[in-house]
């Protein structure tokens, strides 16, 4: 059971990126404006600490989120889209006229109750 997914077409971008710059890494800060945004960089030139959630893998990428958003989304599942128009951030999709979203629903019972008891373990 994932607590994150990815839309065909913003894997796709993902793939296009990997192909152009290698390893890449998901955050989303939550941060003011863009912030808030989930944003896609090389691996390695974004600094990662124990203040940073890893929610899983899409596409082959590590998807982190700063802990005090993640207490925002923490009751949901997200999934990661695309969308065109520039974002106002370092994002490595910004220059080709597209930027991530999110897209969240609240968590199923089940997925609700699998997450809270791992988080125990």
């Amino acid at each position: 059971m994932q607590r994150i997914a990815i839309t065909d077409k913003a894997a796709a971008i993902v793939r296009q990126l990997q192909e152009k710059y290698g390893e890449l890494i998901f955050h989303q800060s939550g941060g003011c404006c863009d912030g808030s945004s989930p944003m896609i960089f090389e691996k390695g030139e974004m600094y990662l600490d124990e203040s940073d959630t890893h929610l899983g893998k899409i596409e082959n990428v590590d998807f982190y989120m700063n802990q005090d958003q993640f207490e925002y989304w923490k009751h949901t599942h997200l999934t990661i889209d695309i969308t065109e128009g520039r974002g106002s951030s370092f994002s490595l999709e910004i220059p080709l006229g597209l930027r991530f979203i999110v897209i969240s629903r609240l968590l199923t019972e089940d997925e609700n109750t699998f997450f809270n008891s791992s988080q125990k373990s």
